[in-house]
């Protein structure tokens, strides 16, 4: 058995399924350049026939990397593998990742079907898949609640009518790590041909188990894993890829190794999040703002003595920096471009680099010092400048026995407008005024404030969710003033259904 494990990255299609967090073709095409620095070995780039974007973008990641092996993921209907074999026709490595559902729960309520039919799809849409590529790779959906011997007559069958991989999904993260190992452990013992295939993992986390169930599967057999950065994924999330590369790195004893450079880690993380605009919880196992932080006084005894009495890692190990480069008003471009690289943005465009410093500027005029969060929001934040709705200016009165009352300048299309409001605080208020100008029927879903890191002065993110027409759009702003975040948030959810 091979001591390899092969990383599949999902982030470009399990992950970015997570509400709000869409990212454009540019954007996936970022992500994909630093996944190939990063050294996964397969990057699912999309599920092509769901829309016109997916499709492209796969095609477009197709173009712009070079050795990971580029998957498009598809239903076992002949349709979708027509137009995933389409959308990877750039691809230098490519693969079609096709299946079904097999648990008794999909087979009967999903699909209204039975166990023989379904063997019988997945076989066909295998050899259907095979006539375009080499490298097909069957999925059998939920098989975490599959009975294991129905699921190893799938598998067998599957591995017969052509597939190089077989992906064993926890899809809705039900399986305790001993029985999904023993899943895993089961197929390898009892599957005929078994070794003519990969056996994949892809575990989700809705029970905090994915990592677990997924170091399980590796430990009785499987061979590649299928990951995410940050975690990020339907629902509750998949499994963290930075989880299972430091866990394999810090137990040499495993004596399985992968091909991921970790000193990338830490930067695509900080990407990640900053393009879906979805924050890295602080205490994130490998990449949260907590991970090397200690705040016991007795930890810090140990660590100042002897940083492995509490330290297992080496924070350089996953891309963290000793001696960070602070910024401050004083700082030139080539300390924030340096910065920008250090967390996996890298513009080359000098005109935009400028725009980038001359926020910055403005920024730290305001803080004593800017972060790297502050910088990726900065770095993000130019693309408004293109929204046809755009923030003129915005004048708040508030206090304790004062009626807040908000005044608002929008630019439409060029055109200015400008209304007032009072409200039941300084965010309702502002909300109110900016409704007087944009007459729509929207109803505010939920709304969300966060610190980007510590401090009074610090740039506050607001996500937001917005309904209207019966369908839900997602805004993000930041800000030092929280009241022009959540301003700029709902902006943000106007612009999004106005497009």
């Amino acid at each position: 058995m091979s001591d390899r494990l092969f990383i599949f990255d999902t982030t470009l299609r399990d992950g970015e399924q997570v509400p709000g967090c869409q990212l454009n073709t540019v954007e996936k095409i970022q992500v994909a350049k630093q996944l190939e620095q990063l050294g996964v070995d397969v990057i699912e780039a999309g599920f092509p026939i769901s829309s016109p974007g997916d499709f492209n973008s796969v095609v477009e990641t197709s173009k712009a990397v070079t050795w990971p092996t580029i998957c498009a993921l598809t239903r076992a209907v002949e349709k979708d593998i027509d137009v995933a074999a389409q959308s990877l026709q750039y691809a230098k490595r490519k693969r079609i990742h096709t299946g079904i559902g097999t648990s008794d729960s999909h087979i009967k309520y999903k699909f209204n079907s039975t166990r023989e039919q379904i063997l019988e799809t997945a076989v066909r849409a295998v050899a259907y898949a095979k006539k375009y590529v080499e490298d097909v790779e069957f999925y059998a959906e939920d098989a975490g609640r599959t009975e294991n011997e129905y699921l190893s007559r799938v598998v067998e069958a599957v591995i017969k009518a052509g597939a190089t991989v077989v992906n064993i999904p926890d899809t809705t993260g039900y399986c305790l790590p001993t029985e999904y190992g023993n899943k895993i452990k089961y197929l390898m013992e009892h599957v005929d041909g078994i070794e003519k295939a990969q056996i994949s993992t892809h575990c989700h986390n809705d029970l905090g188990m994915a990592t677990a169930n997924t170091l399980q599967g590796v430990l009785n057999g499987a061979r590649q894993v299928e990951v995410t950065i940050n975690g990020i994924g339907e629902r509750a999330g998949n499994t963290s890829l930075e989880e299972i590369a430091m866990i394999l790195k810090c137990h040499k004893g495993i004596g399985i190794d992968t091909n991921i450079n970790t000193t990338k880690i830490y930067p695509i993380s900080r990407m990640v999040s900053s393009l879906m605009n979805m924050p890295v919880q602080p205490n994130k196992a490998i990449v949260g703002r907590n991970a090397f932080a200690h705040s016991s006084g007795i930890h810090q005894d140990g660590v100042l003595k002897n940083v492995q009495t509490y330290e297992i890692m080496n924070p350089k190990d996953v891309g963290l920096e000793d001696n960070a480069i602070v910024l401050t008003a004083r700082s030139g471009r080539a300390a924030l471009k340096y910065r920008l690289h250090v967390n996996g943005v890298d513009i080359e465009d000098e005109s935009r680099l400028d725009k980038i410093y001359q926020a910055f500027l403005k920024l730290a005029d305001k803080k004593k010092e800017v972060t790297d969060a502050d910088i990726l929001m900065l770095a993000g934040a130019d693309t408004a400048e293109t929204h046809a709705v755009s923030l003129d200016f915005l004048q708040v009165t508030t206090g304790k026995g004062v009626k807040s009352v908000a005044s608002i300048g929008l630019d439409i299309s060029g055109e200015k407008f400008e209304a007032a409001s009072s409200g039941n605080g300084p965010v309702d208020a502002a909300i109110r005024a900016l409704k007087c100008i944009i007459h729509r029927k929207m109803v505010l879903k939920e709304f969300t404030i966060q610190a980007i890191s510590k401090g009074s002065d610090d740039v506050g993110k607001v996500h937001m969710q917005v309904e209207y027409d019966g369908n839900l759009y997602y805004g993000f702003g930041a800000n030092t003033d929280i009241v022009t975040a959540s301003v700029e948030a709902y902006i943000d959810c106007i612009n999004k259904f106005r497009n």
